[in-house]
């Protein structure tokens, strides 16, 4: 293997994950481990999973559920208006959709809300960005016509902060977190699909003809992740690149180089996945890819008491995704996902491919993120102060 298909690969993200496990138990790093709240911290999972689907038939963590925020599914909007389509070119749409959605997925902040007037229903933090995005596909923004329900190269290309602005409803006393980051994600997705080798017509969905091309109708998870890494590892900002390829969500930790995580574009991964089984399309190995270094997940851990700041100020602080603390919180959360997960797998009898992390995230972690931050903090936000630029949290 290549150190260039290592470090896009879900076995860089374990591998760094652990080294920095080591080194928090070896006390190098600015979080201590607590062993004793591990079985809590299930405890609370395992509540949070029997709350939430206490049939325990859980989908995969993705975007679709932020569709659906209100008791209300609006995928099943958009089929209907294109149920007339031949399946694949259904899933095309779908992932039309559902990319450029999960790259204005971002943090909101804590005062941000998108009031739908179809529900008459106010939507915050990622329901509300999920539900805003939806009606902006919807009313074609991202088409080049203005209209149709596609994304494509110059539809894309033309979104401006303003543009997102008026359909987030942004105001003075509304703030959005990153618009300008936002809009620039779309802008580089426009100049990504650009790539005919990946994308034959200039659309996001295109992506399904090139793995469909490589793999056939059984496609594994890993190469779906690569394929999504590879066509659209462009749009990052400039970061860390290798052999002239920029790597994305991948950092460099002063002391253990590079470390990478692939947040976004594994959760984008999780949610290209039901597409592709209502076309008829086999996903493998979904097992195989991470739990997402995000600050629901991290908040978990942090405010189950599973791992706490070596010096307490640190907690008051803000941090940026590039600084050593970020890192490590964030490397530490993959770990520990890995480790819940198994505890969930064997508590409800299920193996790793019939019970994903790809569910428990969605049955469990980031809801009890979720839920543990609203406990203990008053509008529920992350337990540490972030410095987000809308392309990473």
């Amino acid at each position: 293997m290549s150190n260039l298909d290592y470090i896009l690969s879900p076995k860089a993200i374990r591998d760094g994950a652990s080294k920095i496990f080591e080194e928090t138990k070896a006390g190098k790093t600015h979080f201590t481990y607590n062993a004793d709240k591990l079985q809590s911290t299930v405890d609370y999972v395992m509540d949070t999973i029997k709350a939430n689907y206490p049939d325990y038939n859980i989908p995969f963590h993705s975007r679709w559920g932020h569709f659906r925020p209100g008791k209300v599914d609006r995928a099943d909007w958009l089929k209907e208006k294109i149920k007339h389509l031949d399946p694949l070119e259904q899933a095309r749409v779908k992932w039309d959709l559902v990319i450029p959605s999960v790259l204005l997925d971002a943090g909101a902040g804590a005062s941000w809300k998108y009031h739908e007037k179809e529900t008459n229903k106010d939507y915050d933090r990622s329901e509300g960005l999920g539900v805003a995005s939806f009606h902006m596909f919807m009313e074609g923004c991202f088409a080049t016509d203005g209209k149709s329900l596609r994304s494509d190269k110059d539809g894309l290309s033309k979104v401006t902060p303003q543009l997102i602005e008026k359909y987030f409803q942004v105001t003075p006393t509304n703030p959005l977190v990153g618009v300008e980051g936002r809009a620039k994600l779309l802008q580089n997705l426009g100049k990504a699909v650009s790539n005919t080798t990946l994308f034959k017509d200039g659309r996001p969905g295109n992506l399904i003809d090139y793995l469909i091309g490589k793999y056939g109708k059984t496609i594994p998870a890993q190469g779906l992740l690569r394929g999504v890494l590879d066509g659209l590892g462009p749009i990052w900002p400039g970061r860390e690149s290798m052999d002239g390829v920029i790597l994305g969500d991948v950092w460099r930790h002063s002391t253990l180089g590079l470390i990478a995580f692939h947040k976004l574009s594994q959760w984008m991964s999780y949610s290209l996945v039901e597409p592709l089984l209502e076309a008829g399309i086999t996903v493998t190995g979904a097992e195989g890819l991470t739990g997402l270094a995000e600050y629901r997940n991290g908040g978990l851990f942090l405010d189950s008491g599973l791992i706490t700041f070596k010096d307490p100020a640190d907690q008051s602080k803000s941090w940026g995704p590039e600084s050593d603390l970020i890192i490590e919180w964030r490397a530490l959360t993959v770990y520990f996902l890995d480790i819940v997960g198994a505890e969930v797998q064997k508590k409800l009898g299920k193996t790793p491919a019939e019970f994903p992390l790809a569910k428990v995230l969605e049955g469990g972690t980031w809801w009890a993120g979720r839920r543990i931050a609203k406990e203990l903090r008053p509008g529920g936000g992350p337990p540490l102060n972030i410095i987000s630029d809308g392309t990473v949290f």
